[in-house]
């Protein structure tokens, strides 16, 4: 392989893109940055903005170059990360290399995985056939309503539909590359609301109280043995994650009691089939559910695309990596719909927290890891 471009490597491009403060729903500056970054390499960019309040606006960048007629890889991620908090060490959006590791907010959740991935781009064969595409979004931390959708709704219209698909999340555990994500389990949230009648404590003949009829819900549903598990997914289970009443008065019987639950769940169910569930048990006390599904379960069943990164993760590093579906969601429940895809990226020990980083010699080991996969993907 050789370079096709004087583009920098995974670190410096880190760094540019950490320096855009992204905070969800990510705007402006990083995509300027990411685009710059492509169009030298022959990419054809399309930036667009979608959604209205409160779940939007949000931007999107789709990317796509062909060498010729071969397969479609894309890679999928987003630019947006989660605000920093206080108490970093140094400045969350001003990139710092301090000994073996880049600090900033995003350097593994997941703008270190996105330069990567563009530094791989130029380590390719210029004769490489076929096409790659990059699907990034502004809005995974968020809502992801106008995200990744709006982007599948995007490449459909242009007749984009890729053959095979990576996402860059931070999937490795004690090391790079030991774990590699083939599924996702679904999640969905329900509120179990109970009507009553209000009145007062010392004549509750002249009341009915929700709360013991919620409660012998909540008892049926903890109660509901979901699943034992499958070959590639842990059991299936039920959270409560919040009761609500909302009375302020101690003398006074309250008229309505709802609680809140999540349930993540394996390839046994689907989230429509859980909501019918609950709903039946909550109708047997006279309660009412809404719902919301924020994702279903989904498999790539071990095979090519999984073998084909597993060998590049070894060529580069040594290390088997470990098939996995644990963790939560992901964008990749979405593009699951379209092709088979596989979730494969940094350490995700610093995900989410103060002082995020991530190792220099990863960025640079992971871009060797997409070259070869790329490569063999379209050669």
């Amino acid at each position: 392989m050789h370079m096709t471009s004087t583009n920098d490597d995974a670190v410096a491009l880190a760094q540019r893109l950490i320096a855009c403060p992204s905070v969800t729903p990510a705007t402006g500056a990083v995509f300027d940055a990411l685009e710059a970054m492509l169009v030298p390499l022959g990419f054809a960019v399309d930036r667009f903005v979608v959604g209205e309040a409160p779940d939007g606006p949000v931007e999107n960048l789709l990317a796509w170059r062909t060498t010729g007629a071969g397969p479609h890889l894309a890679f999928a991620g987003h630019l947006d990360v989660v605000p920093p908090g206080a108490g970093w060490a140094s400045d969350p959006f001003a990139p710092e290399l301090r000994g073996d590791l880049l600090y900033g907010r995003g350097a593994v959740d997941m703008k270190g995985s996105i330069a990567a991935f563009v530094a791989a781009l130029g380590l390719l064969p210029d004769d490489l056939p076929g096409t790659i595409s990059l699907i990034i979004t502004g809005d995974e931390e968020g809502p992801a309503t106008y995200g990744t959708l709006a982007l599948m709704d995007r490449m459909a219209a242009r007749e984009l539909r890729p053959d095979l698909c990576i996402v860059g999340e931070p999937t490795s555990s004690a090391r790079l590359g030991d774990v590699m994500k083939i599924g996702r389990r679904g999640s969905v949230n329900m509120w179990i609301s109970v009507a009553g009648s209000q009145g007062h404590v010392a004549y509750p003949h002249l009341a009915d109280n929700p709360i013991p009829r919620l409660l012998r819900i909540l008892n049926a549903v903890e109660a509901e043995m979901l699943d034992e598990g499958t070959d590639w997914f842990q059991p299936s289970n039920i959270e409560i994650t919040d009761l609500e009443v909302g009375n302020p008065a101690h003398n006074v019987i309250p008229a309505k009691a709802t609680a809140r639950i999540s349930i993540r769940f394996n390839d046994r169910h689907s989230g429509t089939s859980l909501i019918e569930r609950i709903k039946a048990l909550a109708a047997v006390e006279g309660g009412t559910v809404e719902a919301k599904i924020s994702g279903e379960a989904f498999l790539t069943a071990p095979g090519a695309l999984s073998d084909l990164l597993a060998g590049a993760i070894r060529d580069v590093t040594g290390v088997a990596a470990e098939l996995s579906t644990s963790g939560g969601t992901s964008d990749a429940r979405f593009l699951s719909r379209l092709c088979p895809v596989v979730e494969f990226g940094l350490c995700n020990a610093t995900m989410h927290k103060l002082d995020e980083a991530v190792a220099v010699q990863d960025l640079r080991d992971l871009t060797r890891i997409y070259a070869l996969a790329v490569e063999r993907a379209l050669g």
